[in-house]
């Protein structure tokens, strides 16, 4: 079921910018019990990923209210909302005064198997390369080819996720997912500054390291280092977490610490799995 601009329906123009030129932002989130978690950190992504584009977010009141009418009775589903800047023209120049696009979507619950978020998933490394752009890195615009082109290198499905590295060979993320290593006492996260998504479970994963006795750092993070890891994780606000046991030739068993965060966010209402 969607929501465009308020109204049920299916379609929107030909003219929009969205599907001329990617030129819009969206985020997907959990809805658990009618309510999306994590509101407000998915709210501040979408309106600063919009000021980064130079076009208005709809207010956060509107947005609650329309995904109001789509999760009726919906104790668990997926919403996503994509703003685009609306119609315009042929060219890459932006009309100016154009009103914005919003479109809801409600989307089923993926089937992901239970175990992936308890005994691991296998993951394989894409060679797509993620370009780097900090105009762009960080926010969640719609311009997504780099992963449509990278998640159809492999049909095999064992295998739940690739990770991507950018053109300088250093690990950003999944095609789907953030990504972090845990060596000895310190949680590593790739830096985003250049490419890559700042995920919502990433923020929240970062901010409650210290409680469960791992120091937080955010850096360069080369292939290499995934054979020197004690424990691999990828995260995303539908998987929740998903330990890695399985990457090329390393093999990884189900980390504590891994375990600590996982239940760290399901207990503070963060993920659902």
């Amino acid at each position: 079921m969607f929501l465009i601009n308020g109204q049920p329906g299916e379609s929107i123009s030909a003219n929009n910018r969205g599907l001329h030129y990617g030129d819009g932002a969206f985020e997907t989130i959990a809805i658990h019990n009618q309510a999306p978690l994590c509101w407000e950190d998915h709210y501040l992504r979408l309106n600063y990923g919009c000021e980064r584009l130079g076009m208005a977010c709809p207010p956060s009141e509107l947005l609650l209210g329309e995904a109001s009418r789509l999760l009726t009775d919906k104790e668990r589903c997926v919403l996503k909302i994509i703003v685009t800047r609306g119609e315009g023209g042929r060219g890459y120049r932006a009309k100016q005064g154009v009103e914005p696009c919003r479109i809801l979507g409600r989307y089923p619950w993926p089937d992901y198997p239970v175990q992936y978020a308890t005994d691991g998933v296998r993951i394989r490394i894409c060679r797509t390369r993620l370009v780097r752009n900090p105009a762009l890195a960080g926010i969640k615009h719609l311009n997504r080819l780099e992963q449509v082109i990278a998640r159809n290198e492999w049909q095999d499905d064992s295998i739940a996720e690739g990770l991507m590295l950018d053109s300088h060979d250093k690990l950003i993320e999944g095609t789907m997912s953030n990504l972090f290593l845990i060596k000895g006492q310190k949680l590593l996260t790739p830096e985003l500054t250049e490419c890559g998504i700042e995920g919502i479970i990433r923020k929240n994963v970062l901010n409650l390291a210290g409680n469960i006795g791992l120091d937080a750092v955010v850096c360069e993070i080369s292939k290499d280092e995934l054979n020197t890891a004690d424990e691999v994780f990828l995260c995303n606000s539908i998987i929740g977490i998903w330990p890695v046991r399985h990457i090329e030739k390393r093999e990884f068993a189900p980390g504590i610490y891994t375990e600590k965060v996982r239940q760290q966010l399901l207990k503070k209402n963060i993920i659902l799995v």
